[in-house]
């Protein structure tokens, strides 16, 4: 993909910006550069970009009201300094924005938010209308409430999950490194261009600079495989260089570009392959992997060998080959049990074991994402 030719068709944004990005050497927030990331992105909304931000910092902000030096690893800790930090954020964001008559508008998410199709569809409205209005919506984990099982993990992976909710047309990750660099810990030589993330590529990636953070150009990476799937360029870059945001969409070679696949997922694909945590998952045999990967087939109970974990019918579930490996994510027309009771069967043994009839397609290809 040519760098260049996918920035200049960007007119939908979603910019990520990190607790390093917002914070001081004192671990305050910086309000100069609040400032300065609000002239920037009013700059592009003056050009008819549409801006959506997701916006780390709660945390930080909460720890620096309440005297903290080290981010605490009590969940109760870490949900009150949220809480108490994202209204300062978000003050400070309406402040910066309101100098050049812009309104912002919190979006706090959960997990559950994106995996339940109908809050989904929600989300994704809610927040084309506020673009739609010239609003910048500012979005961010709700950390005051979510736990282990309802976490996005990182911000990284929402940014990557928000700019698949819209769709976007271009993500862009600041942060405080120059790219993806060439060594581990950060320093040799900048990569550019990938074109698609390898096992080499994400060797490269370290962890998270300081103890205010969390994730790391891991995370990034891992970001950057979820929008080249669904279709969306990615640029991670120095969030601290003056006018980044206008280089970028002017196609300077800052950063790294990671290239985005060549056909962009529909919505409801989008949903089956990245807002799930599967509950369970279905082996299938060779055959049946061959049919799904080169010839758009449904996956029949008859390629079914395995079933694994506990799922009702309607779930969305790994497909697993039968060396373990997951290749796609599908929704089940059957339940685990049903499942387990037709596996090898024909149509007219799937009658016969679940006492009526029934289609003989475990996961119709309409429901069905190769990964």
């Amino acid at each position: 993909m040519d760098r260049l030719k996918a920035i200049n068709k960007a007119q939908r944004i979603v910019v990520k910006v990190g607790t390093g990005l917002l914070t001081n050497a004192e671990r305050q927030l910086d309000l100069a550069r609040v400032a300065a990331l609000a002239d920037q992105i009013a700059t592009l909304r003056r050009n008819s970009i549409e801006v959506a931000v997701v916006s780390s910092g709660a945390i930080g902000a909460g720890m620096a009201e309440l005297g903290m030096s080290a981010r605490p690893t009590e969940l109760p800790e870490l949900q009150a300094c949220a809480a108490i930090g994202q209204s300062k954020l978000m003050s400070l964001y309406a402040e910066a924005f309101g100098r050049h008559k812009l309104h912002v508008a919190q979006i706090l998410l959960t997990h559950d938010d994106l995996s339940d199709r109908v809050r989904h569809l929600n989300a994704r409205n809610t927040m084309d209308t506020l673009l739609a209005r010239g609003i910048v919506p500012i979005i961010n984990e709700n950390d005051t409430v979510s736990v282990d099982e309802i976490r996005f993990g990182d911000n990284d992976r929402l940014a990557a999950l928000t700019a698949a909710l819209l769709p976007a047309d271009l993500l862009i990750i600041l942060t405080t490194a120059q790219g993806l660099m060439t060594k581990r810990d950060g320093t040799g030589e900048r990569i550019p261009f990938v074109e698609r993330l390898d096992d080499s590529l994400m060797k490269l990636a370290g962890g998270a600079a300081n103890a205010q953070s969390v994730g790391g150009m891991i995370s990034k990476l891992q970001s950057a495989k979820i929008v080249h799937a669904a279709g969306i360029p990615l640029v991670i870059a120095n969030g601290r260089a003056a006018g980044v945001l206008a280089d970028i969409l002017a196609g300077k070679d800052i950063g790294t570009f990671f290239a985005a696949s060549a056909k962009k997922m529909v919505s409801r694909k989008r949903w089956i392959a990245f807002y799930h945590r599967p509950g369970g998952h279905l082996v299938v045999d060779a055959g049946a992997k061959q049919a799904l990967l080169t010839r758009g087939c449904s996956l029949l109970a008859r390629g079914v060998v395995e079933v694994g974990g506990e799922f009702a019918a309607d779930a969305v579930v790994s497909l697993r080959d039968e060396d373990g490996i997951e290749f796609a994510r599908g929704v089940t027309r059957f339940s685990a049990d049903e499942a387990r009771k037709i596996c090898r069967a024909t149509t007219g043994e799937i009658a016969a074991a679940l006492g009526r009839k029934a289609k003989p397609e475990v996961v119709h290809r309409d429901d069905l994402v190769l990964l």
